[in-house]
């Protein structure tokens, strides 16, 4: 069976898998650079080391994400929406509704019930950064914390501040004067989180809801979005048996494999 790899370039994070048939021998995530092409490069190359591999011995590789035809090593380009799905399905083959939160957009998307891993509806924000990724790192920065650190703070919280500016320019300015009036920061938090799981259960709604539901993405990792998620949608969501936010590439490391046999 040929190695092949997925490498998808986002707007905070570069992500890279390596399958050697269905396997996954290593992988890469890694702070984006300013450029794609460095991002795909620095992420390739970390997970080609851990292994002891060079490029050339990689037979395939799908590129994927918004920096996707920069990659200059992908064989393919396929839309991280494909990927993700592919990527979520191969972990969870009762998959139904994936939800999928990256730095600069967040989506809902519906999966086959018939196809594994085909997309059959999907829905995305606009471009406004609220409800993404990119939203929680500037209120993290409002607070002087690490993103990683506002889902666990969220979850100390005792009521819910709401944060009702639906602008991440003005919801951050709405947080300032929220700690102003003293606030407890973690009331605030997870008014936060909270607000960013609405922005996605109404993206949920537009595609329809079915079982099982879970979630990719970096901000998967997040407790606080998680949780406030599954308040509002009033079930329990579905954990992958893997780490969210190599979804994409995994999907787009599954595609390459299937150029292969074609």
């Amino acid at each position: 069976m040929s190695i092949v790899a997925g490498c998808d370039i986002g707007s905070v994070t570069g992500k890279t898998v390596i399958l050697d048939g269905d396997e996954i021998i290593s992988t890469s995530i890694i702070p984006s650079r300013p450029l794609p092409a460095k991002t795909a490069s620095d992420t390739m190359g970390q997970a080609l080391e851990k292994v002891g591999l060079d490029i050339e011995e990689i037979k395939y590789v799908v590129g994927t994400g918004y920096g996707r035809v920069k990659i200059p090593f992908a064989s393919k380009t396929v839309s991280e929406i494909a990927c993700h799905a592919k990527g979520a399905a191969w972990f969870m083959e009762t998959a139904g509704t994936l939800i999928d939160i990256g730095g600069q957009d967040c989506k809902a998307i519906a999966l086959d019930e018939k196809v594994k891993g085909r997309v059959k509806n999907f829905v995305m924000n606009d471009k406004c950064a609220a409800g993404t990724g990119r939203f929680l790192e500037v209120m993290a920065k409002v607070f002087e914390i690490e993103p990683k650190n506002i889902g666990p703070l969220a979850m100390k919280a005792q009521k819910i501040v709401p944060i009702s500016s639906q602008c991440s320019v003005f919801a951050e300015s709405e947080v300032i004067s929220l700690i102003a009036e003293e606030n407890d920061i973690s009331d605030i938090l997870a008014g936060v989180c909270d607000s960013v799981a609405g922005r996605i259960v109404s993206l949920v709604g537009k595609v329809g809801l079915r079982e099982d539901v879970t979630i990719s993405g970096g901000v998967g990792k997040n407790i606080g979005v998680v949780k406030a998620i599954e308040r509002r949608l009033g079930m329990e969501m579905k954990n992958l048996p893997g780490d969210s936010q190599i979804v994409g590439a995994l999907g787009a490391a599954l595609i390459a494999r299937e150029m292969c046999l074609q």
